[in-house]
């Protein structure tokens, strides 16, 4: 019931929507060439933004954080339910603190979100395409980013962040790529609808440099935070003395105002060697 309350939302939300106007900084742009997901037949539109000095520094090449919905991420203009403002937050520490990172948003699917951020075939998602889409980021996004951009290609440089099903899709990209993700931001996961991830994160050890930042917000409701508790103590078991940090906000909610407000500082302690 929970997925389709949600689905109804969206759609409500994204006609709202359309007559917003735009709040994404200058330097966020979306690509022009939209790009095809191997295996499921469909494009998909890709927001980018690049730092302040990026134009000013043609030697400089600098980590790159993916994430997902990047409808909510930089503009209310596409937003469903408010944006993350990860521009702002991004131009902020850069003036402020010097730090400087690429972001490649990816969209979500609409209709096709909560199959695509699935990785197993589920009572509310009879069929998961999350492996496509997985392979999707792994092999087509990230090549085409980093033959289009000064990137620092190596895993020790490469992150990736999502929320709700986009932290549960970004959990398995830890555990399927972690030879090219090493920086991991985990929001407010729906473990509850794929509940395998609890089993693999127990059985595979991590490259030890892998830094994880799990959040979620007390005031979420259902088993959000026992879950995400229960899911640090399996990666803490299975790679005892790796940079692992559980934050809970105490009257957080499942929202992207949350969100919002926890970004700088995961984004902060997951980059904060990677400069």
């Amino acid at each position: 019931m929970r997925f389709i309350a949600t689905l109804f939302l969206l759609v409500s939300l994204a006609a709202q929507a359309a007559d917003k106007p735009s709040t994404a900084a200058p330097n966020v742009t979306v690509l022009a060439e939209k790009l095809a997901i191997p295996g499921l037949n469909r494009e998909r539109t890709i927001r980018l933004y690049l730092p302040p000095s990026y134009d000013k520094s043609p030697a400089k090449r600098y980590p790159v954080l993916y994430m997902h919905d990047a409808q909510n991420l930089f503009d209310a203009a596409t937003s469903f339910a408010g944006e993350w403002g990860v521009d702002e937050s991004l131009n902020e520490l850069a003036a402020k603190e010097g730090l400087e990172i690429i972001v490649v948003g990816i969209d979500n699917g609409d209709e096709h979100r909560l199959p695509e951020l699935t990785l197993y075939d589920s009572g509310p998602v009879p069929r998961a395409e999350g492996e496509a889409y997985l392979r999707f980021v792994a092999e087509t996004v990230k090549p085409f980013i980093d033959s289009r951009y000064r990137t620092l290609a190596d895993r020790a440089h490469t992150g990736m962040m999502g929320s709700s099903l986009g932290g549960l899709i970004t959990h398995g990209a830890l555990l399927r790529y972690p030879q090219l993700f090493g920086r991991v931001g985990i929001f407010s996961p729906s473990y509850w609808v794929n509940m395998r991830l609890y089993d693999e994160a127990g059985l595979q050890p991590l490259p030890s440099d892998t830094r994880v930042y799990l959040y979620v917000g007390g005031g979420e409701g259902g088993t959000e935070v026992d879950d995400t508790v229960r899911m640090s103590g399996n990666l803490v078991h299975r790679n005892p003395g790796a940079p692992i940090e559980l934050r809970i906000a105490p009257t957080a909610q499942h929202n992207e105002t949350a969100w919002r407000a926890e970004f700088p500082r995961a984004v902060k302690w997951l980059f904060q060697d990677a400069r």
